[in-house]
This record gives structure tokens, C-alpha cells and sequence, in this order.
């Protein structure tokens, strides 16, 4: 038997649809490419999103034609996440930090018919534009006062464009599987991989996004989004936004720290979402300024994901901004919300270093994700906190397959996705990432979480940065090579690490050696490049 009640399709419309009707004067502020702030309304974003819908119809895009966009967090973007998607193409981001060869790569393996680009891309797109044949125009994300001066063939005015639309357009009826957008995975080794949100997805993850127990996202927050919307787009903030009318400001290409902490006090931030290295800058510039944020600020919580967030940084934060640190967890294959990291009520007793140390993982799952650890038989390990295993999720919200079927199948034989993460469990369901498997370090039998041992290194004064690589060893397999950066200004040793590290990991767990260097490698999305590491150390000897 079944229900009878009203069938209505998850649609990136309806939110749209949602939004300009029920917080139509919800502000969205830009910093943009051309320098100024620009202020606007979901209300005013639907108009134009329905204008830019009008516009690719008329040039002929058609339902699953794929339209690119190199771009920052602007509202031009927010307008074509919305115009693109709601009428049944699909919007795919594209991340300008990759190689060109990458780009080139994604945008001819996507067959995009379109690609939108800011101004600061202009130079980009017009290497780029001769190996690009599936490309039928090149539109620029501005005015034509600020159109870039650059030979790009076919090239469109972003304004002019949108001038040319009707305000009003029936947005279709869409069966929910629907594909939405497109994001490529980083492609740290081989090439990225495409993937392919639906609307139901898409709907069904802002939800999560909004519930109190996850990122608790409202009509009362002003949200710093400094996680690109070209990186899983912006952790699906654009729709969760518009789905509750929470005030959205986008720092657009600004990420230093001045700028992201005059948007904070200018925009009365209460909350900021982003990967560890903005957040880095930021301490780097209040630091040099001499800045009161607890009293200049208004912040109430930071999300931090894409890599680990060392118990230093979630300090800081709690004391110097008068922020709780929000640990998150997530892949481009899951959206990405996998896990939030939020304090249960029995642990408001705990002492302070035992809450830190609950802070410090990654989290619990909401409702939609199921997770599991298992060894390298595929047999479940117990959820006791203590027990390392390969960490496989499942949900409406995670990937079934990559876009043109690269790879094959993703799933085992029980519908789960193998995150490429070793973790822990607890008891409570709080998940800890203990390494990337391909990075985990084994020593005689052991494994090592090099996360762990970073975190640590960076809590001393005088890190900036830590990563750390095995290195191979006669006797126990793998050793582990801590590598730092210094702290501007700040002097220490390889003997003042080690002495540090004595009193706050395993014995055995304590690096074999220390090397200092003016930089680590990262990923386009922020992430420690860990093979170029082991590339760079090779062959490096570990003391006798």
C-alpha cells in the first residue's frame, strides 16, 4: 500500500522559487573581480537567474548540456547556479587552481557548450580557448566598462547577456535524478574524476546543512563563504542559504587575511566556513596588526574541513575570536557533508583537554550518511575508538559512479563508497580521520597516523606547518620524516620538536627525524601534497 500524499521533485528551482518568495530582501554580498563590494538579494538573484535562463534558451543550450564556469564566490556565480541547474542543464565548476592541462582536460572530458569566466581569468581562458573546440562562446563575469582587452574568440559580455532575458521564466518539471552540477575531483593522481550531482541530492544535502545537529545554518547567520564555489560547490552553502534565508557574503578572489577579516567585521560574520590555510592567514594578519577580534568581531562558530584542524587552531579561535570550532568531514564524492563535529551534553563536564580532544575529530554523521570501518578483508571492525580501518560511506548524497563511468563501479557489494581514508569510530559515532590510506605509515607491523603527528607538531609556537611522510627502514618498514615550516621570526630545533613531541604522542610513534623547508606543497583545494613530498625525500637517509 502506499502513501497518499502529495509527490513534489526535489528541484535547485524550488529553492530558488523558495527563497525569492519567503526572504526575498536576505542580503548576498560580493567582493568582486572588478574591486568593489556589490550588495544583492535572493530576491534580486532570482529575477536575474530567471533573466540568464531566458538567455542560454534563446543561444540553445538544451536540458544536459553541461555549461562551464571559472569563477570566484560572487553573485554572478550564485545567479548562473541557479539559471544553469533550474533550467534542467548542468552548471560544472571548474577549479582555476589546477594545472591548464587539467582544465583543458575537464572542460573537453565534461564537453562544455559554454564557459563563464571572471575577469581575473581572462589571460587563462585565452590560452586555453583554441583546445577548446566543444566550446561555443566565452562569456565574461562582468560589465562592459570592465571587459578584459584579450584576443578570446566568440567572446560575450556578461551584462549585455543577461539585459537581453526576460525576468519570468517556468522553470521545468524535472524528474529529481536529475544531473545538476558537475564538479571534477583535485586529480592528484590521474586524471579528475567527474562528479555528477542530482537535484534530489542536491536538496536533500542543504537539509542536513540546516539541522541543528550539523552546520545549524539560519535566517539569523551572516555566512562568511571562503570555501570556493568551485570546490563541491562552496559545501552546497548557495543552496542551503537560499533554503533559509541566511545572509551570505562571498569574499569573491580576496582571500587574504586583511580582506576576510574586514569582510568579518564589516558584514557581521557569525559564521565562516573554509580550510585551515585561510584560517592560518587570518591569525597571521591579526597578529601583525595587533587586532581585538573578540571585541572588533562578532563570530560565533568556524567551520573547518578540508583538512584536519589542529587543536591550536581550535584554541585560538575559542580564545582569541570567541568562536566554537566546528570540525567537519566530507569528499567532492559526498557533496561533501560526512561528518560534524559537535559536543554532546554529557560533555560539558569533561575537563578541558578531554572536550579538545573530542573537538579535534572529525565527527559524527547526520542523518543520510552511514559510515563503517573495515580491515583490508572487508570485515567490520568494532566502533571502540580504538580499532584503524578503512573508512566506507553510503547515502543519498554520495557518489555512485563518476561521470562517464570512469573507473567503474565505486561501490561494494553492500552499496558502500570507499572514502580512501583510515579512521576510528567511537562509541558515540564521533569519526576520527586518522590518514589517507595511501599515506598511512606502518612501523613494524603498526600503523602511524601522520594527521595525528601533525596535528601535534603544529600545536608548538614556533610551526607554522607540518606534514609527515614515511621513510623507508631497514628493520621497521617505515619510519616517520617530520618535515616544517617555521614560523616567520621564530627560531627552533629538530631537538626542541622532539623533545615537544615526547610528552604528547607514543613513544614509538616519535619522528626519526626532523627536516625544515621554506614551503609544503598543496593541492589546488588547499590539501598537503603528500606524493610530492615523498618525491622530494626520496631519497633522504634517517639517522643511524
Amino acid at each position: 500500500m502506499l502513501g497518499l500524499m502529495q509527490h513534489q521533485s526535489l528541484l535547485v528551482s524550488s529553492l530558488i522559487e523558495h527563497a525569492a518568495l519567503n526572504h526575498p530582501q536576505a542580503e548576498i554580498v560580493s567582493r568582486t573581480s572588478e574591486g568593489p563590494v556589490h550588495r544583492t538579494s535572493y530576491g534580486e538573484v532570482a529575477r536575474r537567474a530567471a533573466q540568464m535562463a531566458n538567455v542560454l534558451t534563446r543561444l540553445g543550450v538544451q536540458q544536459g548540456d553541461r555549461i562551464g564556469t571559472l569563477a570566484w564566490n560572487g553573485y554572478r556565480h550564485m545567479e548562473l547556479y541557479y539559471a544553469v541547474s533550474g533550467m534542467g542543464a548542468v552548471l560544472h565548476t571548474i577549479n582555476p587552481r589546477l594545472f591548464k592541462e587539467q582544465i583543458e582536460y575537464i572542460v573537453n572530458h565534461a564537453e562544455d557548450q559554454y564557459l563563464f569566466f571572471d575577469i581575473g581569468f581572462a589571460a587563462l581562458v585565452a590560452e586555453l580557448a583554441p583546445q577548446l573546440p566543444t566550446v561555443k562562446a566565452f562569456v565574461a563575469m562582468t560589465d562592459r566598462a570592465h571587459m578584459p582587452q584579450v584576443d578570446i574568440p566568440r567572446l560575450q559580455c556578461y551584462e549585455e547577456l543577461i539585459e537581453g532575458g526576460a525576468p519570468a521564466f517556468a522553470w521545468p518539471e524535472l524528474d529529481e535524478n536529475t544531473a545538476a552540477s558537475l564538479c571534477y575531483t583535485s586529480g592528484t593522481t590521474g586524471h579528475p574524476k567527474g562528479v555528477l550531482y542530482s537535484h534530489r541530492s542536491i536538496v536533500l544535502h542543504s537539509m542536513s546543512a540546516c539541522s541543528v545537529d550539523s552546520l545549524a545554518l539560519s535566517g539569523a547567520d551572516s555566512a562568511l563563504v571562503v570555501v570556493p564555489m568551485f570546490h563541491v560547490n562552496a559545501w552546497g552553502m548557495p543552496y542551503a542559504g537560499a533554503m533559509c534565508g541566511a545572509k551570505l557574503v562571498l569574499p569573491g578572489p580576496s582571500l587574504d587575511g586583511k580582506s576576510i577579516y574586514e569582510l568579518m567585521r564589516d558584514e557581521r560574520v557569525t559564521m565562516a566556513l573554509g580550510v585551515p590555510t585561510v584560517w592560518l592567514m587570518l591569525f597571521r594578519h591579526v597578529d601583525t596588526e595587533g587586532l581585538e577580534p573578540r571585541r572588533e568581531l562578532c563570530l560565533r562558530s568556524c567551520v573547518i574541513g578540508g583538512s584536519a584542524a589542529a587543536v591550536s587552531m581550535i584554541e585560538r579561535f575559542e580564545q582569541d575570536f570567541g568562536a566554537t570550532v566546528m570540525h567537519a568531514w566530507g569528499m567532492t564524492e559526498m557533496s561533501p557533508l560526512g561528518t560534524v563535529c559537535k559536543l554532546l551534553p554529557k560533555h560539558e563536564a569533561l575537563p578541558l583537554e578531554a572536550r579538545r580532544k573530542i573537538q579535534a575529530k572529525q565527527g559524527r554523521n547526520p542523518f543520510g550518511v552511514t559510515m563503517k570501518i573495515t580491515d583490508d578483508d572487508g570485515h567490520t571492525l568494532p566502533r571502540d575508538g580504538k580499532a584503524f580501518g578503512h573508512l566506507l560511506v553510503k547515502g543519498p548524497w554520495v557518489v555512485a559512479s563518476y561521470f562517464r563511468g570512469e573507473g567503474g563501479d565505486q561501490l561494494d557489494e553492500n552499496g558502500y563508497f570507499d572514502t580512501g581514508d583510515v579512521a576510528t569510530i567511537d562509541p558515540d559515532g564521533y569519526m576520527h580521520i586518522t590518514d589517507r590510506a595511501k599515506d598511512v605509515i606502518k612501523s613494524g607491523g603498526e600503523w602511524i597516523s601522520s594527521i595525528d603527528l601533525e596535528n601535534a607538531a603544529v600545536g608548538h609556537p614556533a610551526v607554522a606547518e607540518a606534514a609527515v611522510i614515511g621513510i623507508a627502514h631497514p628493520k621497521w618498514q617505515e619510519r616517520p620524516l617530520l618535515v616544517v615550516v617555521r614560523k616567520a621570526g621564530h627560531e627552533v630545533t629538530r631537538e626542541d620538536l622532539l623533545t615537544y613531541l615526547a610528552e604528547r604522542v607514543a613513544k614509538w610513534w616519535l619522528p626519526d627525524d626532523v627536516a625544515f623547508v621554506e614551503e609544503l606543497p598543496h593541492t589546488a583545494t588547499g590539501k598537503l601534497q603528500k606524493m610530492k613530498l615523498r618525491e622530494q625525500f626520496r631519497d633522504y637517509s634517517l639517522p643511524a
